[in-house]
């Protein structure tokens, strides 16, 4: 393997493919994806791995940003089909994903542990074979009253979470480049303390 190769990264955004599920929460992962891309300078392109890739450099990385085809519960199998291919090891499978723990405004990068009921975690963990691939967290919140949590996934963000979902995403976005170049721990102490705040805008 050349020294460009095991510098790459699989950075994979985690979502439901059709236009009726773009604005979900649950489509969170592909909202930064295509943020990426754009940074990226490339156009999504159908992979035999039933996955849409973009190949290029980021943050003067080799990388390849993937949306599984898949729907969610079965996101298991591109990205496992794609790693493959690239011959890119979990340690470089980036996922980023809507996680319901997590206040709406707050992102959170992690190295493994459990899927917190995530059905795309879930898939990914046992496709991979391990739990030790990191994670960009994009907080969506909890559900309202008695809402089912699978319900409310699949709803678009409110007309007041909009307001701010540009900056996230971007901030998301920042994270990812942050952890291919820095690492986990300085993405962390990096970001972590910048939570969104209503009485207090971010800087």
């Amino acid at each position: 393997m050349s020294d460009t190769a095991a510098q790459r990264w699989l950075v994979v955004g985690l979502g439901n493919p059709g236009p009726e599920y773009a604005g979900n929460r649950h489509n969170a992962g592909f909202m930064v994806l295509d943020e990426l891309a754009a940074r990226v300078g490339g156009r999504f392109k159908a992979h035999r791995s039933r996955a849409e890739v973009v190949e290029g450099r980021l943050a003067a990385l080799p990388v390849v940003l993937a949306k599984p085809l898949s729907f969610m519960n079965l996101s298991g199998g591109p990205v496992k089909a794609l790693a493959d291919f690239y011959k890119i090891t979990p340690d470089r499978v980036a996922v980023v994903h809507d996680e319901l723990d997590i206040p709406y405004g707050a992102l959170r990068a992690k190295l493994g542990g459990g899927d917190n009921g995530h059905n795309g975690l879930k898939s990914i963990t046992k496709s991979l074979g391990t739990r030790d691939y990191p994670r960009i967290r994009f907080g969506i919140g909890r559900p309202p009253g008695r809402m089912d949590p699978a319900t409310f996934v699949l709803r678009d963000f409110a007309t007041a979470e909009r307001k701010d979902l540009p900056f996230l995403v971007d901030r998301a976005a920042d994270m990812v480049e942050s952890l291919m170049t820095a690492g986990l721990e300085a993405t962390q102490n990096r970001f972590h303390a910048g939570d969104l705040n209503p009485a207090k805008p971010p800087r």
